[in-house]
């Protein structure tokens, strides 16, 4: 039985304990927040035996086998090096990191242990996504020419013009850290690597300080070109829609409601015929109709200790938090440059 400790009460308890309560192999033991009190008491509800006001003393408590992480970007590095040093496997959040030298921290961190390691990008686990990349793999739509991302939502941080992570750039969040994140991995995924790259980031006219709105121009390794407009200052906003144009066809995954995992639509038109729908189906999602996010973060969790008892190492992993992290400074330089960016 596998012993996994959980820090972050609030995603890490809402999504990340119910998502490896799936999984047999595992135990949830133990749970870490900022506030011992509060963190005793939602461990007691949660059925979790143990509860830590600190995360230091979850990490080194010899009944905890693997650490899942669901803290702020710039917390994450320090956590993650400590308990793969101490030869924990290590299931984190994205973005990686705040920066680039906290995600080759922890990047190094995991090469030296050896230990499984996860990073959450869960668009990469939903069915929908993996058929849309089978279909891109199998040149359906022939060679690729352009890659369309929109993405207009409104998130509570934003609504409530909330100072956290979330809205700060400087703290590895903002629009990009926290929303781009997924772009930049699961076009990679599906489409190869970004070559080059050009941003622009801003805030809402009456809340500057705000990281809202990322603009982005994209080459290709492939020769393709690409886009990402995305703002999570968008008031019943057009939702996430991922469109791939190719010389033969098209493939789009369009999702116009308010949840971020569930509700793609995928459609695939041949040239000359007209876009006609693809369905597929996700009995493990019907499980949480309360939230979108445990189905795709629970097959995450299956490929993490499938990796712990395998003794290899699972995707997405640090290598593509790393690769990702690199992304996310190379906009932001572009940004604070006004310039396109090579990506080393």
């Amino acid at each position: 039985m596998i012993r996994i400790g959980i820090i972050g009460c609030n995603y890490g308890r809402q999504v990340h304990l119910p998502a490896f309560r799936l999984d047999s192999r595992c135990s949830v033991v133990a749970l870490a927040g900022s506030d011992a009190a509060r963190t005793a008491g939602l461990a007691r509800a949660s059925d979790i035996p143990l509860a830590f006001g600190d995360w230091r003393a979850l990490v080194k408590n010899p009944g905890v086998d693997a650490v899942t992480i669901g803290t702020p970007p710039g917390l994450q590095p320090s956590i993650a090096v400590r308990a793969l040093n101490l030869g924990k496997a290590v299931f984190a959040e994205k973005p990686m990191a705040a920066d680039v030298a906290g995600a080759e921290a922890m990047l190094k961190a995991a090469s030296s242990s050896g230990r499984a390691n996860v990073i959450d990008f869960n668009f990469s686990a939903i069915p929908v996504w993996q058929r849309a990349k089978e279909l891109l793999d199998q040149g359906v739509i022939g060679r690729l020419r352009h890659v369309a991302v929109s993405w207009h939502v409104e998130n509570q941080t934003t609504r409530l013009r909330l100072k956290n992570w979330k809205s700060s750039g400087d703290l590895g969040g903002g629009a990009l850290g926290n929303f781009v994140s997924h772009c930049f991995h699961y076009l990679e995924w599906m489409c190869g690597p970004i070559q080059r790259l050009c941003a622009h980031l801003s805030g809402p006219p009456d809340a500057a300080d705000l990281e809202t709105n990322a603009t982005i121009s994209l080459a290709l390794q492939s020769g393709a070109a690409g886009s990402i407009v995305m703002s999570c200052a968008s008031y019943n906003g057009s939702g996430h829609r991922v469109e791939f144009y190719g010389e033969d066809g098209t493939l789009s995954l369009i999702n116009p409601t308010w949840d971020y995992m569930r509700g793609f639509a995928l459609r695939l038109a041949h040239r000359p015929e007209d876009l006609s729908l693809i369905e597929v189906d996700d009995p493990l999602d019907r499980r949480f109709p309360e939230d979108g996010r445990i189905a795709p973060v629970a097959r995450l969790a299956c490929r993490f200790l499938d990796a712990i008892e395998g003794g290899r190492q699972a995707a997405p992993g640090f290598t593509e938090g790393f690769r990702v992290q690199v992304l996310l400074d190379a906009a932001r330089t572009s940004h604070k440059n006004g310039s396109w960016v090579d990506i080393s």
